[in-house]
């Protein structure tokens, strides 16, 4: 079975258990980047109910092959920072970092985005990982009762991503001025991520941009609390040894470069 195939035959099983939608399949078009882009769709906006028969294995060979086709970036070949030796920069794709955890940053349901592809970075994650991540945070949500109070963390793992697991947290959400209460909290977030982690026995950790998104907390100050949380977490023993901030966009690479006095960063392998 060939890619396209695989993803004709995902797209087919979700639609079927939408109330027989099956036969809306043939109305979509047959390239392979329409379909990959249908099977997002219909993963994002699926609710964390039982899987169909055999889905996850498909899903899984699909989702393999395409880790392996946009190339896995090793954690610990990232070069660290000249004056910080236990911390990186590295710009691109969160999804390809081989590290012990990556950070998502996710809202107070703790399920990932249901948006049919949206450009977040917790649909992303979740789109990469496969649907047993959102499975998986169900389980916990459910066992929780309530949802996530902003500035912890939750551990799973990472499923069909390079990344062995996954720390989720939901970041402050800022509506006008940042307060002392939203920069408390966002230190918090990267807080509860290190000692989720460290408790774990992990060893690297990337963490994306929390809260600076969709999320509206400015980039500059957000990235100094960012840097100032880490550098104090590293200074107590811990298990921790590398800790990658992982940009995306040129601005958030310019404010953690100035920050960790770097002329340069690890960038985005082809």
């Amino acid at each position: 079975m060939n890619k396209l195939e695989q993803l004709q035959k995902l797209n087919r099983t979700l639609l079927e258990e939408r109330r027989g939608l099956q036969a809306q399949a043939d109305q979509f078009p047959v390239e392979e980047a329409a379909q990959r882009r249908l099977l997002r769709s219909l993963m994002n906006t699926r609710q964390p109910i039982p899987l169909p028969a055999g889905f996850l294995a498909l899903q899984d060979e699909a989702l393999g092959a395409e880790r392996e086709e946009k190339g896995v970036v090793e954690a610990d070949a990232l070069p660290v920072a000249a004056a910080h030796p236990q911390i990186a920069l590295w710009q691109g794709d969160i999804t390809r970092l081989r590290a012990d955890a990556i950070v998502n940053a996710a809202n107070s349901a703790l399920l990932g985005c249901f948006c049919p592809c949206h450009g977040c970075i917790d649909n992303a994650i979740h789109s990469a990982a496969g649907l047993q991540l959102r499975e998986a945070c169900n389980r916990l949500m459910e066992a929780q009762g309530l949802p996530e109070p902003t500035g912890r963390a939750k551990l799973t793992k990472g499923y069909n991503l390079p990344a062995r697991y996954v720390l989720h947290t939901v970041g402050p959400i800022i509506r006008g001025k940042v307060t002392e209460r939203d920069r408390e909290k966002l230190a918090s977030c990267y807080r509860s991520c290190l000692e989720l982690a460290a408790e774990n026995g992990l060893e690297t950790v990337a963490f994306c941009c929390i809260s600076t998104g969709e999320f509206h907390f400015p980039n500059r100050e957000a990235a100094e609390i960012a840097v100032s949380t880490v550098k104090q977490f590293l200074q107590t023993p811990t298990s921790i040894r590398k800790v990658i901030f992982n940009v995306f966009k040129d601005t958030d690479a310019e404010i953690y470069r100035g920050l960790l006095g770097e002329n340069g960063t690890a960038e985005e392998s082809p």
